[in-house]
């Protein structure tokens, strides 16, 4: 039997050419594999077809949709996942499931070997060849644009030579990702920082200056993770596709960011992920009600490592997986209501309420029925400031003997 190698297939030019490409290459047979996490566009079937049309010997498909929205994207919303402060984590969330259903077909269809279409510069790269090792340490990794020499200019000229069913013609500026968490968006001219973004970049979110009427939404959450919208219970994947709607409606969540890439280079990204940022929106605000003060300073401290991680390709590491058991162990009372406004760009948290809430309104309020001892303030600034005083005491000291 020929060598078998496995491709990440996602339906387009390079892929499709790549098909063949790599058999012509190295003699092998190539088993396409297409992973649904929320893309859109056509459907599982049609590529699968296309796949068998440009020299496939077989097709996986998998429909991983609700897989994605529930094992990745929301341990990334308990984390409050942004990387520096701003991305949440699109396409390095949708890289270990498609790396997890690659190495599952490698094991169905006797490959040795596994491709995916990424350059040399980025960050996929390591995404998948970390993952499919972590997952496959047998198996072999190869990238036909960097390892074999496939440039764009020869992936028209292949496809065009062998009649590939697929359009060659068209060349988007853009290079493109996208998934239900969000969009992203690079190369062409917002490789020069200082040009804006055009309105053609965006897809996923309407102009939030066009001024559309508020709306007002209330998200539930339970343990951290979103279960009903307006009172209707949803899925995860539901969650997120009805927030991508109402707060893209609104232009909630665009980005523009100088982004620091693991491989060393800054990159000028574009991302829209209206879903993912109004979700965590409320579930920042969810968790100010109900976690604890020094375990919420700390999760911040282990949030920011998790997404570090994750965005390093690091999704299947012991480190990450040490920390996805103590942000769980956070989630335990994120539960309630988090009521929000949608407009112009922003999703605004206007109210709050838990069963497991640590809001107590007899200490908080300043009226009549203040259950708070406003005695004990007095000892405790004296004990709290009891270091600094002594510290600054010898500092005088000091100061005066010389």
């Amino acid at each position: 039997m020929s060598e078998r190698i496995v491709l990440a297939y996602s339906g387009g030019l390079d892929t499709s050419v790549a098909i063949g490409w790599i058999a012509e290459a190295t003699g092998a047979e190539v088993i396409a594999v297409a992973v649904d996490v929320g893309q859109g566009g056509e459907s599982l079937e049609t590529i699968r077809q296309r796949a068998l049309s440009c020299g496939a010997v077989e097709a996986y498909v998998a429909d991983a949709r609700d897989e994605f929205a529930s094992e990745y994207c929301m341990p990334a919303l308990k984390a409050n996942g942004l990387y520096m402060d701003s991305y949440p984590l699109v396409s390095a969330l949708s890289r270990p499931v498609i790396v997890k259903h690659l190495v599952a077909a490698a094991r169905q269809f006797g490959a040795t070997t596994v491709s995916h279409g990424c350059t040399g510069k980025g960050n996929d790269q390591v995404r998948f060849e970390v993952g499919i090792q972590t997952l496959g340490p047998d198996l072999k990794c190869i990238a036909p644009v960097r390892d074999l020499a496939l440039t764009r200019d020869k992936a028209i000229a292949f496809a065009e030579e062998k009649n590939l069913p697929i359009v060659t013609t068209k060349k988007n500026p853009f290079s493109i990702d996208a998934n239900v968490w969000g969009r992203a968006v690079e190369t062409g001219f917002l490789e020069d920082i200082w040009n804006g973004p055009t309105p053609d970049v965006y897809e996923y979110t309407s102009d939030p200056a066009a001024g559309l009427a508020a709306d007002e939404v209330v998200i539930t959450f339970k343990e951290g993770v979103p279960v009903a919208i307006d009172g209707k219970p949803v899925t995860p994947l539901q969650a997120i596709e009805q927030m991508n709607r109402r707060a893209g409606a609104q232009g909630i969540g665009r980005i523009d960011i100088v982004e620091d890439r693991l491989v060393g280079i800054k990159s000028r990204e574009i991302y829209e992920a209206p879903g993912a940022m109004a979700l965590m929106a409320a579930h920042r605000e969810l968790e100010n009600v109900t976690v604890e003060r020094e375990q919420a300073r700390f999760k911040k401290t282990v949030g920011q490592r998790w997404t570090e991680l994750v965005y390093d390709g690091q999704w299947f590491s012991p480190l990450k997986k040490s920390l996805d058991a103590f942000i769980e162990d956070t989630q335990k009372y994120v539960s309630g209501d988090i009521r929000m406004t949608l407009e112009s760009g922003r999703a605004v948290v206007t109210g709050r309420r838990s069963d497991t809430s640590l809001y107590d309104f007899n200490l908080a309020t300043y009226d009549t029925g203040d259950s708070f001892d406003q005695s004990m303030a007095r000892g405790f600034i004296e004990l709290f400031g009891m270091s600094s005083k002594v510290a600054s005491g010898r500092d005088q000291r000091a100061a005066e003997g010389k």
